[in-house]
């Protein structure tokens, strides 16, 4: 904190958990002048979050925190289903999916996750301002002005092009912006805990299907062994405030596990209520919000911090070309087109799963604890229906066919990832992939086809006038044939596919001719 003068920031980012940390490394990466501010003391030590999708993996890979963030994590693959005396072991992640490099779900605690994006973020400049809340923010200029105040009561007023609300679910970034936040809470109440226990198999995940609710366990290695989440009966009434002790756990495990369970050394533990709840709006003027500033629901299929982290990705290159660029200011404004549907969808997945998970109604409960052990493995047991199942979950099928951005030029191939669509990760000559082609940050021109059929004065011509901006690369059939076979590019023929920044399809389109290419680029990556 500088005191009550006034100081100048491109972007203020309000919030240092996951999407905080996130958002403010995206914005460093392309140049902005950042300040990330978090109103708590010290980062989460508690697990809170403990999966990582494959697409979060593949946005992160770029900034290059991946590659630490599998080394310390668990590549879960097994899950055990319980059912009285009864268990069956179901196989979920060991899928072989051929376009990503990720192709399974990681366990690795809020905490690490924090960890390791934290210490990302210093490389690259930027600290994170603890102690330091949001005390105000007047919109009516042509820039926001933030109040901050520290924990010592020093306050600072802040000039900034834009706001960008991480602060979680009681935001207030979203309330000062005058954001609506509409939803309910669940009436369920639910026990948290990071612990270690004995007589469960290690290595796999735990679900415990009782017909007053449920047990799971997630192996976590770090803070603890284990991670438990517990319903409360429907008739406990303990107040979500009140503390949680090891005897309560153990009655818990008990009365879902059959007393096999023995929980001992807990590192910490919670009561929680959730919520499902959604922003009217993800942007107001110069005010933004992601994560669970945005969308808040229950932690089934592990989406919420996912899909908190992707909001950060998709809205920080697009606020930086806005400060860098005079690219269509609609840029901003697709930000909401685009990732509030996702929030929808995922907050109606997650309801519904918390629904069959916890209902008291007799015939989802009889399908939860009797057909859903007996079942399940044999319909998961083909690979196919695992690996579709888990693209959605992975959060691998996001696309943005809908968008202003996605644009299907003319002659377009007939298959591969239409514009709007997630580019996919295929192997290329020399150990290299088509991910790790396109990982500098920018856009990036993939020219397909025979190289003769190009016009490179033209192409040399766009690079230079976009310089810093686009990166062309040639893929051709001899060396490069089965990327082009995964892009629906036939043998012979050329397509030009324009790779957004986060890894999305912008602008497809076949043959050679560059013009509807220009035009696109005038408009979203400015003249």
């Amino acid at each position: 904190m500088s005191g009550a003068a006034g100081s100048e920031v491109d972007v203020l980012v309000v919030g240092a958990g996951p999407t905080g940390l996130t958002m403010a490394g995206q914005l460093a990466r392309y140049g902005v002048r950042v300040r990330l501010v978090d109103r708590a003391s010290g980062r989460a030590h508690e697990s809170r979050a403990l999966a990582v999708q494959p697409r979060t993996l593949e946005v992160l890979a770029g900034s290059g925190v991946t590659d630490e963030m599998v080394a310390a994590g668990n590549q879960a693959v097994r899950l055990t289903l319980h059912a009285g005396r009864r268990q069956r072991s179901v196989r979920l992640f060991d899928l072989g999916l051929p376009d990503t490099a990720y192709p399974y779900l990681l366990l690795l605690s809020q905490a690490e996750t924090e960890r390791l994006l934290g210490e990302h973020l210093t490389t690259v400049g930027v600290s994170v301002e603890r102690g330091v809340e949001l005390a105000g923010l007047d919109l009516t200029g042509r820039a926001a002005v933030a109040t901050l105040r520290d924990r010592d009561g020093r306050v600072e007023r802040v000039s900034t092009r834009y706001v960008v609300g991480c602060d979680g679910a009681h935001s207030a970034v979203r309330q000062f912006a005058g954001i609506g936040f509409e939803g309910a809470a669940y009436p369920q109440t639910f026990v948290l805990a990071d612990l270690e226990v004995d007589g469960v198999e290690p290595d796999a995940a735990h679900a415990f299907l009782a017909g007053r609710g449920l047990l799971l366990l997630f192996p976590l290695g770090h803070p603890a062994g284990w991670r438990m989440v517990a319903m409360r009966p429907p008739d406990d009434r303990t107040s979500p405030g009140a503390p949680v002790h090891l005897a309560e756990l153990q009655a818990l495990a008990d009365a879902y596990a059959g007393g096999g369970l023995r929980l001992h050394d807990p590192v910490w533990a919670t009561n929680f209520r959730l919520h499902h709840r959604a922003a009217t709006a993800y942007r107001s003027g110069p005010v933004f919000l992601a994560g669970d500033a945005a969308h808040i629901h229950s932690p089934a299929g592990a989406q919420g911090m996912n899909t908190g982290i992707q909001d950060a990705v998709n809205l920080g290159w697009k606020i930086a070309q806005a400060l860098h660029t005079d690219a269509d200011p609609a840029l901003l404004d697709s930000y909401h087109a685009e990732r509030a549907p996702v929030g929808r969808m995922v907050l109606r997945f997650t309801d519904r799963a918390f629904t069959v998970a916890t209902s008291t109604n007799p015939l989802i409960r009889f399908a939860r604890t009797r057909l859903a052990p007996a079942l399940l493995p044999a319909v998961l047991a083909p690979r196919f229906v695992r690996a579709t199942a888990f693209r959605t979950v992975a959060q691998l099928a996001i696309r943005y066919r809908r968008s202003p951005l996605s644009t299907e030029g003319p002659r377009a191939p007939r298959t591969g990832p239409r514009a709007g669509d997630r580019l996919p990760d295929v192997p290329l000559a020399g150990g290299r992939s088509l991910h790790r082609l396109a990982a500098a940050p920018g856009w990036h021109l993939l020219l397909c086809g025979p190289p003769q059929g190009w016009p490179a004065d033209e192409i040399d011509d766009l690079t230079r006038h976009h310089r810093g901006r686009l990166t062309a690369h040639r893929l051709t059939p001899g060396a490069d044939a089965e990327v082009l076979r995964r892009l629906g590019v036939s043998p012979g023929a050329h397509a030009g596919y324009l790779v957004r920044p986060d890894g999305h399809v912008g602008y497809r389109a076949g043959g050679t001719d560059l013009a509807g290419l220009r035009g696109y680029l005038r408009r979203w990556v400015g003249p």
